[in-house]
């Protein structure tokens, strides 16, 4: 197939011209912010056909040249490629071409882990967060006076919201032994030291109340809890809470999300 000429060019491009600029007022008509990165696309996709149409076409074989062999065929048109493709074929391939690009060119970006743990927590600046049942492996504190382990599949969230907000930690333990055993696995599984976490920042009770009332005096943005009760108490004084369940459970309040894990609840 012959290259492109500068008619056909101009053709294309006046084609994701049209379509970039319906894409670019509809959303400036709804005020979205992803109107600039829609001004530039149709610059750069403007550049990027225009590198790919002066890509030179696959060598064709050369053709043997054949004589006419009479005067009545001289009317016939001497390039071969002329009627290759009728004109309403062409313009069908140039539009599938032009629709090929902008599609690839606007393809969605997948969010990295830590943009989607920043949208879901509406840029807060303070999470405090219980270690029962969210990010230890063991339910209750009776368990945690025989071990304490930290589920690995939390530690990539865990180091996310250390980044840009300020993480506590708390738990109910019934005695000092298994307040070691928390703090050792979590020095174990790298949170002091990849995660951004203090010792200082990881508190202890003996009771529920205790827990509620350190949240409180906290005030964070966030607080994650795998107790229905807790969660239900601390509704109206916190502006958000994450519910940490396996079982599907009615929805407490408005401010009040639930997931069956904390991975999942920023999975995307």
């Amino acid at each position: 197939m012959a290259d492109y000429s500068n008619e056909d060019f101009i053709q294309l491009i006046k084609r994701i011209g049209a379509y970039l600029s319906d894409k670019v007022s509809k959303v400036l008509n709804t005020q979205d912010i992803g109107s600039v990165w829609a001004i530039a696309g149709l610059a750069v996709a403007v550049i990027f056909t225009w590198r790919l149409l002066r890509t030179p076409s696959e060598p064709r074989r050369r053709q043997p040249k054949h004589q006419s062999p009479s005067s009545s065929n001289s009317g016939v048109n001497s390039h071969p490629d002329a009627n290759l493709f009728p004109s309403g074929v062409t313009s069908s391939y140039e539009d599938s071409r032009a629709q090929t690009v902008i599609d690839e060119f606007f393809q969605p970006v997948k969010p990295t882990l830590g943009q989607i743990v920043r949208q879901k927590l509406s840029d807060g600046r303070k999470v405090t967060c219980r270690l029962l049942g969210v990010i230890l492996e063991e339910s209750n504190p009776q368990e945690l006076q025989n071990q304490a382990t930290v589920r690995s599949s939390v530690l990539d969230v865990l180091l996310e919201i250390t980044k840009f907000c300020d993480l506590y930690l708390m738990e109910t333990v019934l005695d000092d032994e298994s307040e070691k055993k928390v703090l050792i696995a979590l020095e174990n599984a790298g949170i002091f030291t990849s995660g951004g976490l203090v010792k200082d920042k990881v508190l202890f009770c003996s009771t529920e109340i205790g827990r509620t009332s350190f949240v409180r005096q906290l005030e964070p943005d966030w607080h994650i809890d795998s107790s229905q009760e807790i969660t239900t108490q601390l509704a109206r004084f916190i502006k958000y809470q994450l519910h940490i369940s396996t079982n599907k459970t009615e929805r407490i309040a408005s401010n009040v999300f639930s997931s069956s894990s904390l991975e999942q609840f920023f999975s995307g």
